[in-house]
């Protein structure tokens, strides 16, 4: 994040840290004023921001969690003064497909049906049209893919509940899973998703996310009709 913003060749003055994780960019001291809001600061989801008070906005890894997607971007480009920035870092895309398919295939076997344990990440596109639902301007959109090496499947699992990360779907089976369906899950991810020396990959797939709230400064794309050469007569103009 650090890295990002140093590429941005403009200063802001007042930023907020939405959700981030421990101390996020508290100690990243480019700022005149710096808010960080917790989890527990902002209820149903709720910013304690108020309209046009912020020339940045940062969030890393915390939106993965977030119920109203678009309506905390909403609640962001608000906050935003013209001009203004959000960047943030979500999990999504592939994140932990190893861990989908190996629990479907076992259940599959095992159980004679699938049940939902992983859920469903935002991907890429999806993203960059919430950005513009929201009503910011510049939208981009890239991802980080990180392979992360595990023991097996159960360490992974392991780490995961360590983050609070288990699974909340409604649609999952209450049932407790059986042992024998936990065991092949985690041979089937060590027969598909090992390397050679016999540790399993886990893909996390880091969306970066960012837009400005509009200002009159910003690029804008030309009017219908106002382009002064023709693409159609480029393309039949003759080779020399």
């Amino acid at each position: 994040m650090v890295d990002r913003l140093a590429a941005v060749k403009r200063e802001f003055a007042s930023a907020a840290d939405i959700w981030t994780p421990g101390e996020g960019l508290a100690s990243y001291a480019r700022f005149e004023s710096f808010v960080r809001i917790a989890a527990e600061d902002s209820p149903q989801e709720i910013l304690p921001l108020a309209p046009e008070s912020l020339d940045l906005a940062v969030s890393a890894l915390a939106f993965q969690f977030v119920n109203d997607l678009p309506g905390v971007l909403a609640q962001i480009r608000r906050a935003l003064k013209p001009d203004g920035l959000l960047l943030a870092a979500m999990i999504g895309g592939d994140t932990l497909t190893e861990l989908r398919q190996s629990f479907a295939a076992a259940e599959a076997e095992c159980e004679g049906g699938v049940s939902p344990r992983v859920a469903p990440f935002a991907d890429l596109r999806d993203v960059g049209s919430l950005l513009q639902r929201a009503g910011l301007a510049l939208p981009v959109t890239d991802v980080d893919r990180v392979a992360v090496r595990y023991d097996s499947a159960f360490a992974l699992m392991a780490d995961l509940r360590r983050m609070g990360a288990t699974n909340i779907l409604l649609e999952r089976r209450r049932m407790p899973t059986r042992r024998a369906t936990m065991l092949r899950m985690a041979e089937i991810y060590g027969e598909r998703f090992a390397d050679p020396n016999g540790r399993i990959r886990a893909t996390f797939d880091v969306i970066w996310l960012s837009g400005w709230a509009p200002h009159e400064s910003q690029q804008q794309p030309l009017k219908p009709g106002s382009a002064r050469a023709s693409l159609e007569e480029a393309v039949k103009r003759p080779k020399r």
